[in-house]
């Protein structure tokens, strides 16, 4: 079977896949009003206008280079982007709408990125090639009612998108790198274009503040959309807990990603264990102490987990055993994201099937 059909063979990851990655949250955004970062390779801007409306943009003004960032004088007024170097105004669209000299020229125009906004994030596409988003993320907004606000956890690393990805799929590194115990798979993975869903079981050990150590029997389903988007739905069977949780990792500058760990708790109405649900407490409490205190064990998973990803390297054909279940079915639904090297591996396909020329 030719290689580009299951798997991107190469020694190495392309820095950039496409797809829809993290660039900030709805509250920082209209706490700053501009946000200028490093995002996928780019030197990039958000704002939003009086309507709310996000733009994600180039960095630098079309008209001469100039930087629109904060640092460099670059501010939001009255709705529109303003350059600190001429004033020149731009609209959410990337248009130039007004020039304090003259008109505004219509050149004048911003390079900017498609966007979606889920729970308060703002995702913006990186297409191979500059194209447009291929398929989107889901729309509809998950239902907050009772559940705490997003709590929000970041890091940088030497990593890989798809490699932070993978643990998903990964179930033995569960058992030996978190200590997990009876980690077992639900269902097959299923894989539908650019969706993956992963679902599996696994108990585990937490200590809930001063309430003791408790054994937790949990049921996670990972839904992938791409190698930016990994939204976890969890069910904790002997509290009757609910949470969310987000694996957001956005790339850098080629070498570094941007790791954000996003969770939530759902309302705690009659927990199985009332001690440990917190249910001495008013109702309105619980989630958003449980969900603090279950951010902190998420966060340390995430930190045995860095030094791995920010060491390794890949083997585009690893040496597998008979635990390491569906990595490379995971693998083969990574290749649709890097285009531009299947363009290249079916092009020399191609040649290989020409025959040969005799002089």
């Amino acid at each position: 079977m030719p290689v580009g059909r299951t798997e991107v063979d190469k020694s190495a990851l392309p820095p950039f896949p496409e797809g829809w990655y993290f660039l900030a949250s709805r509250q920082s955004l209209e706490k700053t009003k501009l946000i200028r970062k490093t995002w996928m390779g780019e030197d990039v801007i958000v704002w939003c206008d009086d309507k709310g409306s996000v733009c994600v943009s180039e960095a630098y003004c079309p008209h001469l280079g100039a930087d629109l960032g904060p640092d460099a004088g670059g501010c939001v007024r009255d709705g529109q982007l303003v350059c600190p170097f001429h004033g020149f105004e731009y609209d959410t669209s990337g248009q130039c709408v007004a020039n304090p000299l003259g008109p505004p020229p219509k050149a004048a125009r911003l390079r900017v990125f498609a966007t979606q906004e889920i729970t308060g994030m703002i995702f913006a596409w990186w297409g191979s090639g500059g194209r447009q988003p291929q398929w989107n993320l889901p729309a509809e907004t998950p239902d907050q009612v009772g559940w705490s606000n997003l709590h929000f956890w970041i890091s940088r690393f030497p990593g890989h998108p798809q490699d932070t990805t993978e643990n998903s799929v990964d179930l033995a590194h569960l058992r030996h790198v978190h200590g997990y115990d009876s980690v077992t798979r639900v269902d097959p993975l299923e894989v539908d274009g650019h969706f993956l869903r992963s679902r599996f079981d696994f108990d585990t050990d937490r200590r809930i503040a001063k309430l003791g150590r408790l054994r937790l029997s949990v049921s996670a389903t990972a839904l992938i959309y791409g190698l930016g988007y990994s939204f976890v739905e969890i069910r904790e069977h002997t509290i009757g807990l609910d949470m969310r949780l987000w694996i957001l990792a956005s790339p850098v500058d080629g070498t570094h990603i941007d790791l954000t760990v996003v969770s939530q708790t759902g309302p705690l109405r009659k927990p199985r264990r009332p001690i440990a649900g917190l249910a001495f407490l008013p109702l309105k409490m619980r989630a958003p102490i449980i969900n603090k205190i279950m951010a902190f064990y998420e966060k340390r998973d995430v930190l045995q987990d860095i030094p791995i990803w920010s060491r390794k390297q890949y083997r585009s054909r690893p040496r597998l055993s008979r635990a390491d279940g569906e990595i490379m079915k995971f693998r083969a639904y990574c290749a649709q994201f890097y285009p531009e090297v299947l363009a290249v591996v079916e092009n020399l396909e191609i040649v290989a099937d020409q025959p040969a020329v005799n002089d």
